[in-house]
C-alpha cells in the first residue's frame, strides 16, 4: 500500500467523522441556545410576577401622593381658619415635602419621565402656595390664604398634579 492510498483511507475515515462531529456540535449549540432562551424567558416571567405587584403599588402610592398634595385637598385637610397665613403656608409646604419624602422610593418602579412629572407637580404646587402667600398681609389668616389658593387653582385650569395622575394611570395601563 502506498502512502497516497493510506492518506486516502485516513481521509475516508476523518472526513465523515468530521462531518458527524460538526453536525453534532451544530445541533448541541442550537439546543443549548434554545435552553438558554427558555431559561431567560422563565426568569423574566418570575421577575415580572415578583415585581409587578410592587410596581402597581408604586403607581397607587404616587397617585395617592398627587391627590394628597393637590392644592384643594391639601387646604381642606390642613385648614385652620384662625392660624396666621404665614404659619398656614409653612404648614402646607411642610406637608407637601413630607408627603413627597415619604414616597420618594416609588421612583424605583416608575419610569423616569413620569417620575419627573411627579416631582414637577410637587414643585408647581409649592409655587402655587408660595404665590398665594405673597398676596398675604401680616394680618392675613389661614382662611385668606385658602381663598387665594382656591382662586389661583381656578385660574390655572388643569393642575400639574392632575396631569401627573393621568400620566401615572396611562403608564400603569401599559403594564397590562
Amino acid at each position: 500500500m502506498s502512502i497516497d492510498e493510506i492518506i486516502f483511507q485516513i481521509a475516508l475515515i476523518i472526513i465523515p467523522a468530521g462531518a458527524v462531529l460538526l453536525t453534532a456540535i451544530y445541533f448541541l449549540r442550537r439546543e443549548s441556545e434554545r435552553e438558554f432562551r427558555n431559561y431567560n424567558l422563565e426568569m423574566r416571567k418570575q421577575r415580572q410576577e415578583f415585581i409587578l405587584p410592587m410596581r402597581i403599588d408604586a403607581y397607587q402610592r404616587a397617585i395617592l401622593l398627587m391627590e394628597r398634595i393637590h392644592p384643594n385637598s391639601l387646604v381642606m385637610r390642613l385648614h385652620n381658619p384662625g392660624l396666621p397665613a404665614m404659619a398656614m403656608q409653612t404648614k402646607l409646604l411642610e406637608s407637601i415635602r413630607e408627603e413627597f419624602e415619604h414616597n420618594i422610593a416609588q421612583q424605583m418602579y416608575i419610569s423616569s419621565g413620569t417620575w419627573e412629572l411627579v416631582k414637577k407637580s410637587k414643585d408647581e404646587t409649592m409655587k402655587i402656595i408660595n404665590l398665594a402667600g405673597q398676596h398675604m398681609t401680616p394680618t392675613s389668616v389661614g382662611m385668606d390664604l385658602a381663598a387665594k389658593i382656591f382662586e389661583i387653582v381656578g385660574e390655572v385650569g388643569t393642575l400639574p398634579t392632575e396631569i401627573a395622575v393621568e400620566a401615572l394611570k396611562k403608564e400603569v395601563q401599559e403594564l397590562f
